[in-house]
């Protein structure tokens, strides 16, 4: 299976559990202070040990998690959440769900605003344009 022995990278272990979509943001994430081991900025070289604990901050948001086993590929989501826990703090995961819900992507809600393209026949037609 993808169980491994020898050692893994921490940036190879964040891509393979679905962290991090490429293994270069991995990395990028650790060089930048993103990823901290005990209060402490990790390097994404650095060996991954089952139990060890990381703080990670990734664009959508902050995650605490302590290493189950290690996972050399990357699978799909389901296979991945074996592989650690995640333990970041109850008020860390609602001040999450409430800023999702907050979130606009800039597009018009449907049957909301401008008339569609038919609407518009329709208004013309009535209006006897």
């Amino acid at each position: 299976m993808n169980h491994i022995k020898e050692k893994l990278r921490l940036d190879k272990y964040l891509w393979a559990i679905r962290i991090f979509k490429t293994r270069s943001l991995a990395a990028d994430a650790c060089d930048r202070g993103k990823v901290k081991h005990k209060d402490e900025q990790v390097k994404a070289s650095r060996a991954v040990k089952p139990g060890d604990e990381y703080d990670i901050k990734t664009e959508a948001r902050h995650w605490k998690i302590q290493v189950t086993g290690l996972l050399n590929n990357r699978v799909q989501y389901s296979q991945a959440i074996k592989y650690y826990n995640d333990i970041t703090p109850e008020e860390e995961k609602e001040r999450l769900q409430y800023q999702a819900a907050s979130f606009h992507t800039g597009k018009r809600l449907s049957k909301v605003g401008r008339p569609t393209k038919k609407e518009r026949r329709d208004i013309d037609e009535f209006l006897g344009e």
